[in-house]
């Protein structure tokens, strides 16, 4: 059974929350063996059963104080054994905890050190408490999203959360990657902020040239051009338009009977507004699923807007096997494809703690040790 390209890689987690624990989910999925040490104690994940913790799948859990120095030493214990450590701490906490990078890296001088935050590690910011609305606030990115006349639209937690997740499980690849090389370790600095900044790349080279107006709901990708957005249907549910190419707008013409409606020129940004509303009466004339039935086999570029609950349903994510269900919990399936290593098929994440015994035996540590670390609180 194929284990992914990461089979053999083993990963230390200090748990947090946000951004952290995808970047990790990432890693498992690709076949790493991720060891998550938990603090002692309620967490926020006790509020739901733990199969609901979907970034959290598929690594094994220790409960560890690490504000016990004792707690502390025996986490160092299982970073000597690993390849990567990632924490997700405001910059200075892993120091005065005794695990911060310069500690583990003169034990494991091959470790690979990852630090998610939300800032980065230095400037002015960097101490500040903020979460992912925050961070694309500074970006730019933020200021993007939005219809035109109305504040700037909080887009989940996607570009801040997730463009760093995945800036912070590419750093780590790539720094394993050098270490296979170099036999050196080193620190992955991945902020969500550089991560959101990455993302926006097209769109300062549009800006800086000229191509791109800074005001919301005004370009021809942001809801502006009525080529480029989502139109209620007759029984209140979306459909997505973005046909951009001059023969996919021709096409959508055709199709929804608009290309007899004598409309302007498609790039006339004056007459846009009109167009808009000539669209979006056309298309409250139908059903969302009817006009995927006038539409769907067609190069229009156009699709339904499918709620989470709905998505695993298309056929189209049924033929891709893009969703997977873990302990009764339906969510994406690991990505990407590998045509020979595969991936881990997800499993459902751990309890706190649920395999302390099991990783604290690898150690080695007998049962007196254990009965002294326990009466040294090492554990909570």
């Amino acid at each position: 059974m194929a284990q992914g390209p990461l089979a053999g890689v083993r990963i230390i987690e200090i748990a947090g929350i946000g951004a952290g624990p995808m970047a990790v989910m990432m890693l498992a999925d690709m076949g790493a063996d991720v060891i998550r040490i938990d603090r002692p104690g309620p967490t926020m994940m006790d509020r739901w059963p733990r199969a609901f913790d979907v970034c959290g799948r598929s690594r094994r859990s220790v409960s560890i104080d690490l504000r016990n120095p004792q707690g502390a030493a025996l986490a160092l214990r299982l970073i000597d054994r690993a390849d990567g450590l990632i924490e997700a701490f405001r910059p200075g906490v892993a120091e005065r905890l005794g695990i911060g990078p310069d500690v583990c890296l003169a034990r494991n001088p091959r470790l690979v050190y990852g630090r998610m935050t939300g800032w980065g590690q230095e400037g002015p910011l960097a101490p500040r408490a903020g979460h992912d609305l925050n961070y694309i606030a500074i970006t730019g990115a933020l200021a993007a999203i939005g219809r035109k006349g109305q504040p700037p639209t909080p887009p989940l937690n996607l570009v801040g959360d997730g463009c760093g997740a995945m800036l912070m499980a590419f750093g780590m690849v790539c720094a394993l990657f050098e270490t296979q090389r170099s036999g050196e370790g080193q620190v992955v600095d991945a902020a969500m902020i550089d991560g959101a900044s990455l993302a926006l790349a097209p769109f300062f080279a549009l800006a800086a040239n000229g191509r791109l107006s800074l005001e919301r709901g005004s370009n021809g990708g942001d809801s502006g051009a009525p080529y480029y957005d989502a139109y209620e249907t007759r029984d209140g549910q979306f459909i997505s338009v973005a046909a951009m190419e001059p023969q996919f707008y021709a096409r959508l013409l055709a199709l929804t009977g608009l290309g007899q409606a004598n409309l302007p020129e498609q790039n006339d940004r004056a007459a846009w507004p009109t167009m808009k509303a000539i669209f979006a009466e056309r298309f409250a004339a139908r059903t969302r699923d009817e006009w995927v039935s006038v539409l769907g086999d067609e190069d229009t570029c156009s699709a339904p807007v499918l709620t989470a609950l709905e998505a695993p349903h298309h056929p189209h994510a049924i033929a891709r096997g893009a969703y997977c269900e873990v302990a009764g919990v339906v969510q994406p399936s690991p990505a990407p494809r590998f045509s020979r290593s595969g991936a881990r098929a997800p499993a459902e994440p751990p309890a706190p703690g649920q395999d302390s015994d099991a990783i604290l035996a690898e150690l080695g540590i007998a049962d007196d040790e254990l009965a002294a670390l326990r009466a040294a609180g090492a554990f909570g």
